[in-house]
């Protein structure tokens, strides 16, 4: 419960912050989810609590599939090198 209330103030207070701030933020939660992946078990367990906040946000913003992109890092690599081919 404690976590869900400070992911809710923290989006609040996200909206008063300057672009740079909350870029700066993403970019180290970026390097902390790339740090997770590298260390993680098997499978993250998932608590209730975790399960109720995907349930509200998939009945709240039925689209976010839609926005939602996977790209491989295979993808990836071939997408530069198919660029510098073409430099």
């Amino acid at each position: 419960m404690l976590g869900l209330i400070r992911l809710f103030l923290g989006s609040l207070v996200a909206l008063f912050r300057p672009r740079a701030a909350i870029v700066a933020e993403n970019l180290a939660l970026r390097h902390q989810l790339g740090i997770l992946l590298r260390s993680r078990p098997a499978r993250l367990p998932f608590t209730s609590w975790d399960r109720a906040l995907w349930a509200f946000a998939l009945q709240r913003f039925p689209g976010w599939r839609q926005r939602l992109v996977i790209v491989n890092p295979e993808t990836v690599i071939a997408w530069h090198r198919q660029a510098f081919r073409l430099f």
